[in-house]
């Protein structure tokens, strides 16, 4: 079997870097991965982001088989198969614990189409899951229901999953889910009520997007 590609290696590293200096992975929570051939290469269990090398990363079937590496893969290679099967033009999972997101979703409640950004999504809103308990199969099952028609989702009292053609894409959109929910919370704080997008006007959205290819 051929090594996985080293620039992909690399790139999984630098966005999983990248996402836990933003303070989107504290205390070693979340987790990356990309398509392969064979299944994904996913970053492993228990290890602290900066620390991770192309040697660390952990390349499994999409029945959880670890094909190659000596680490055990995340705790939730089950969210991230179960996608890759379901979802056929993912080609990344980015999850991550947040903060902003992360507290909406201890709410267990999701974004609604407050701003047009909700588009990049998928659809006229991002929802939340229902409850799971971290890295079981029901949990997988619970994200795969709450991504049907869309691209991002909140995990109940958990965080956030956010799937993309690339890892570029995935992990942009993990991060503007992480904005729309610090504005969406601000809005509440304030005692604000947002006003919400009609369907017509998220029509003339989704339409805007496509003529940019915003929504690849």
């Amino acid at each position: 079997m051929p090594e996985p590609d080293k620039a992909a290696a690399e790139e999984l590293i630098a966005a999983a870097q990248a996402l836990d200096a933003l303070g989107f992975m504290p205390s070693k929570s979340g987790n990356l991965s990309l398509r392969t051939a064979a299944g994904c290469l996913i970053t492993p269990a228990a290890l602290p982001y900066a620390a991770l090398t192309p040697a660390d990363l952990v390349e499994i079937d999409l029945t959880g088989a670890v094909l190659r590496g000596h680490r055990r893969p995340s705790s939730e290679w089950r969210l991230h198969t179960a996608v890759y099967a379901a979802r056929p033009e993912a080609g990344a999972v980015v999850h991550t614990h947040s903060p902003f997101a992360t507290a909406l979703s201890c709410a267990r409640q999701g974004l609604p189409a407050f701003h047009y950004m909700i588009a990049l999504g998928g659809g006229a809103d991002i929802r939340c899951s229902a409850y799971a308990t971290f890295g079981t199969a029901a949990l997988a099952e619970a994200c795969l229901d709450s991504l049907r028609d869309r691209r991002a989702t909140l995990l109940a009292n958990h965080g956030v999953v956010a799937l993309g053609r690339s890892l570029a894409g995935a992990r942009t959109l993990a991060m503007e889910v992480e904005n729309l929910a610090r504005q969406y919370l601000a809005l509440r704080a304030a005692g604000l009520t947002p006003v919400l997008l009609t369907a017509a006007e998220l029509r003339e959205v989704f339409a805007q997007f496509g003529d940019y290819g915003r929504l690849t």
